[in-house]
């Protein structure tokens, strides 16, 4: 009787590892703050991943998952969008979804179908089987705003947004230039747009969209997000939750042993997320910029792509020897003071390591929070999604990151590279980043405490999940 009892709450992550981290970590809050019972539904285009497997197997055995039969993509053009993909991934899956949750509505309480991002379509399921529909939000609450005011923006602007010499003035954020919206907005005609913008229109279905951030980050964004209007979902800021689980470092103890020999803040991390590559000559120039700043680094290298910056967003292995793309003696000349590894590296262990002083990031939101609450100050590099946006807000909104210009061709050179990384580290521009930076880090740390406004935020939701129990 107990076990029917007990709420039992449905996520679906949309396919990429960039989405599955932060729900976990929300799975476990809800399991270890609210003894909810959490089953992770998985849509798939193809066998699941290596990185997905070991992720979920880890977890504690209250949260559960099923990968749902693969679906039928074949149709699809061979230059489909990733948004495109990962939509049409989910709208096929829906009716796995109905099987799965006919057997999970027959065996337990289930009360709540989360989705986060892209998933608006199986609200369809959840409302069938008078299940609520929620979304969890992986990115910045700047981009929610976005999303909710899409629909809008859409009608006003007759253009492409990269055309219109206005800026964009996002509800509660600093205004933008089109350009630098994320990348399926680029393309009005493209499908990754219509998809999009067909989510945004349903995100007011939900009946509460829960955000990975947090008001000491994103006041404005956040104040504007909870202003009641008709038809807008109630917004939870429960961020930051972040992968901060210190075991399971078999694969990259190496880089935390030779960072245990550097000293206090002076290696600058240099990652570009799970999904993120650089071309061959981007390469050469980040390379010959490290070394060049006399800084010491540890750098987490991938072979080059130079068709697209989100080639690994599917699988995090590099698909050849990302060594054989590093110029000529660089390993040689910059032994002792700096360190590449191939492919990965633990980073939640590396960001919160005493050595670490600087993160040179793509600005995914799952890395930015992973610094700040590391308090590790950024070089904001932005590759694709929503990563402009993260960037701009990084730099001249909230201020603990610095940005390398790009040349008039789009490449960042090795002298940009050595300046931005020299005064992040050793000069008076970096010092103001690195204190705002652990402001920050604090501010974070009270929020997820026990009377902290995330865990509070947290706690309201849960509260309505378990009412909807009693009834």
């Amino acid at each position: 009787m107990a076990k029917l009892q007990t709420p039992h709450i449905a996520i679906l992550p949309s396919p990429g590892m960039g989405h599955l981290i932060p729900l976990v970590q929300f799975a476990r809050s809800l399991v270890h703050q609210h003894n909810f019972i959490v089953t992770f539904v998985i849509p798939t285009n193809d066998s699941p991943s290596k990185a997905q497997k070991s992720v979920l197997d880890s977890l504690p055995t209250s949260i559960t998952h099923i990968f749902l039969h693969p679906a039928d993509l074949s149709d699809l053009p061979l230059d489909s969008k990733i948004e495109t993909v990962i939509s049409l991934t989910l709208a096929r899956s829906l009716s796995f979804l109905r099987d799965a949750f006919k057997s999970m509505v027959d065996k337990t309480n289930l009360v709540a179908l989360v989705v986060d991002l892209f998933g608006t379509d199986a609200f369809d399921v959840a409302r069938e089987f008078n299940v609520s529909p929620y979304i969890f939000f992986p990115a910045t609450a700047m981009t929610l705003s976005l999303f909710l005011y899409l629909p809008k923006l859409d009608q006003m602007v007759p253009c492409e947004y990269r055309d219109r010499p206005e800026l964009v003035r996002i509800p509660g954020c600093i205004p933008i230039h089109g350009k630098e919206l994320l990348d399926p907005t680029q393309d009005r005609k493209n499908d990754a747009y219509k998809w999009l913008l067909l989510h945004t229109k349903r995100y007011r279905l939900a009946e509460g969209i829960m955000v990975n951030s947090f008001v000491d980050l994103e006041a404005g964004a956040i104040k504007a997000l909870q202003e009641k209007e008709p038809g807008k979902p109630p917004v939870y800021p429960v961020g930051p939750l972040v992968n901060i689980d210190p075991s399971k470092v078999d694969d990259g103890s190496d880089c935390l042993k030779w960072l245990d020999d550097q000293p206090h803040g002076s290696v600058l991390y240099v990652s570009f997320g799970s999904g993120g590559t650089l071309s061959y000559n981007q390469i050469h120039e980040l390379a010959l910029g490290l070394e060049m700043s006399e800084q010491r680094f540890l750098w987490v290298v991938r072979s080059p792509n130079d068709a697209v910056a989100n080639a690994t967003y599917f699988s995090v292995e590099s698909e050849k020897d990302p060594f054989d793309f590093l110029p000529k003696g660089f390993l040689e000349r910059t032994k002792g003071r700096g360190l590449v590894v191939a492919s990965w590296a633990p980073q939640a262990q590396v960001l919160s390591h005493g050595s670490t002083g600087g993160f040179l990031t793509h600005c995914g939101w799952n890395s930015t929070l992973e610094s700040v609450v590391n308090g590790v100050p950024l070089i904001a590099w932005p590759l694709y999604a929503e990563q402009k946006m993260n960037a701009l807000m990084l730099i001249e909104d909230i201020k603990v990151a610095l940005r390398p210009k790009p040349n008039e061709n789009g490449l960042v050179c090795q002298d940009e590279i050595a300046k931005a990384v020299k005064v992040l580290m050793e000069g008076e521009e970096g010092k103001g980043v690195r204190n705002r930076m652990k402001h920050l880090k604090e501010a974070a740390s009270k929020l997820l405490g026990e009377n902290g406004c995330s865990t509070k935020a947290l706690s309201q939701v849960a509260s309505k999940w378990r009412n909807q129990t009693a009834i």
